[in-house]
């Protein structure tokens, strides 16, 4: 129970690494706000609750929960999730950015053909939310001195996908990468902690149910990768209790890869 009696926002968590990230932060002791821009997500990709939500499974470790449905491109509504959950659990201990994806199409994802639309929403889905979301948190984690921020990243920020797809996904998570080393070396004097977790390509239900068309999550990828596999959302889920807990005490401002030697160089 390292985090007992902590509090802990999960952007993107009604499914997937964020529903796991949940779950495993409330194992831990923590009380969990459940932040989506559609709390019923889990039913889009067959998902399986063992709960009505994901903030209801949360409780069942015993720890208080909290659903709250925002758009985290906007300032107001991250302002909004913050203050909701400062009035209602208490605090705000622990950030996990994971809200974002790769979510446009495949077919028009090279760097010279993206047109504005996927342009625009893969940066406001992907550096934006987290953005705002750290300028949201941040005033609170420094009043009280301490607090732990764990962005999400992706190796393609440092390495290049196959054909060269996902440009703009890619370029988005170098951002974040970066954005986090800066927000690191800015809030570490009052005793808050930033890093992030870069995972490769992680089997989500929405990988899942979407790999043979979108060509990402194949078997023939995990053939490449010296572990053999793809990750899970468990395998995210460790890394994320080391960086949220006192296990990682001395660390900030890292990018921390979680790709089963997808990519072997530094990130």
């Amino acid at each position: 129970m390292r985090l007992q009696g902590k509090t802990a926002i999960v952007t993107g968590g009604a499914r997937g690494l964020g529903r796991a990230y949940a779950l495993r932060l409330a194992k831990l002791g923590a009380n969990v706000a459940v932040v989506d821009i559609d709390l019923g997500a889990a039913a889009a990709f067959g998902e399986q609750l063992t709960e009505a939500s994901v903030a209801a499974e949360v409780e069942r470790f015993g720890v208080r929960a909290l659903s709250v449905e925002a758009d985290l491109t906007k300032r107001s509504e991250t302002e909004r999730v913050v203050t909701t959950v400062v009035q209602t659990l208490g605090a705000v201990d622990i950030l996990v950015n994971n809200a974002g994806g790769g979510l446009t199409p495949v077919e028009r994802s090279k760097a010279s053909q993206a047109p504005d639309e996927d342009i625009q929403r893969m940066f406001d889905l992907n550096f934006l939310s987290t953005l705002l979301c750290c300028q949201a948190v941040v005033p609170v984690m420094r009043k009280q001195g301490s607090g732990v921020v764990v962005n999400t990243s992706s190796v393609t920020a440092c390495s290049v996908y196959g054909e060269g797809i996902m440009s703009l996904y890619a370029t988005a998570k170098a951002a974040v990468a970066h954005y986090t080393r800066y927000l690191a070396a800015e809030v570490g004097p009052h005793g808050v902690r930033a890093n992030c977790i870069s995972p490769g390509v992680v089997l989500t239900s929405r990988v899942v149910a979407t790999a043979a068309k979108r060509g990402i999550g194949t078997a023939g990828e995990a053939a490449h990768i010296p572990l053999r596999r793809l990750a899970t959302v468990e395998d995210c889920a460790g890394v994320l209790e080391f960086l949220a807990t006192d296990l990682s005490q001395y660390v900030t401002g890292q990018v921390i890869s979680v790709c089963g030697g997808a990519v072997l160089s530094p990130s």
